[in-house]
């Protein structure tokens, strides 16, 4: 089975969030034991193609997600150059791909606030602005807004993946206003095999959402995410309501066979 790994929201290889990409049909049960293989943040496996669409499974390496962010851009762009309508079974999108990069549509979040106090404790953060838990195509992902450093952030794991997996979110993404145009994220998902995400696509919609609700920032920001670990990427996102855009820059950094 052909494979190829990109690096999704960077410029340049060995960067941003890597993602395998398998092209051939590999067999369902077969799936998940790729992606432990792989221990990326995410595998994707094609299922079936036609001239302008796809039918995808994507796989962290713990389990099954019904729709991913980074996962999208990457595999779009790895099918060429053009306008792409990828299912999964969370969400049917559309992606534009061109050869520098890719941008996804994203369903609109659905939010439910909740007190912080879990999350705070679990993140070792001073205090927060608020916390929600958010949904798009299928993916939940608990949020904490703060105005506090978020760089020098070290959680407790274990706490992490108590609150987070306890409102069946996938990850605690925690985000703090730079300025009107950028945002810093970082998220936290060591329950589903993810200790810290470099760049987290199905997160970046509605955190453009929530910034501009109560950060006041602009329409269309910068997310930073990533450079902690070594990974910087930069989310493109545009946040409107029935609007919500998510994109980068995507690099091609290897290819191979799995010979099974």
């Amino acid at each position: 089975m052909r494979y190829r790994i990109v690096d999704v929201f960077s410029d340049r290889p060995l960067a941003g969030n890597a993602l395998c990409v398998v092209l051939d049909p590999c067999p369902p049960e077969t799936m998940q034991a790729i992606a432990r293989e792989v221990h990326l943040s995410e595998t994707t496996f094609v299922t079936a193609r036609s001239d302008d669409g796809y039918e995808a499974r994507i796989f962290t390496p713990a389990g099954e997600l019904p729709f991913a962010g980074h996962p999208s851009v990457g595999t779009a762009w790895t099918m060429g150059p053009g306008r792409w309508t990828q299912a999964t079974s969370g969400a049917t999108v559309v992606i534009e791909a061109d050869e520098h990069g890719a941008v996804m549509s994203q369903p609109d979040p659905d939010f439910e606030e909740l007190d912080p106090t879990p999350a705070i404790v679990a993140l070792r953060l001073p205090d927060a602005v608020g916390a929600w838990q958010g949904t798009a195509g299928g993916t939940t992902h608990l949020y904490v807004a703060t105005d506090k450093a978020i760089d020098a952030v070290v959680p407790d794991m274990a706490a992490i993946g108590n609150v987070a997996g306890g409102v069946g979110a996938s990850t605690l993404t925690v985000f703090r206003r730079l300025d009107d145009r950028s945002v810093h994220v970082r998220a936290f998902g060591p329950h589903i095999g993810i200790p810290e995400d470099p760049g987290t696509g199905s997160a970046a919609g509605p955190v453009g959402v929530l910034a501009r609700r109560h950060f006041g920032t602009d329409v269309d920001i910068t997310i930073r995410q990533g450079d902690e670990i070594g990974r910087p990427c930069r989310i493109e996102v545009h946040a409107v309501d029935g609007d919500v855009r998510v994109g980068g820059r995507v690099t091609a950094c290897a290819e191979g066979r799995f010979t099974l």
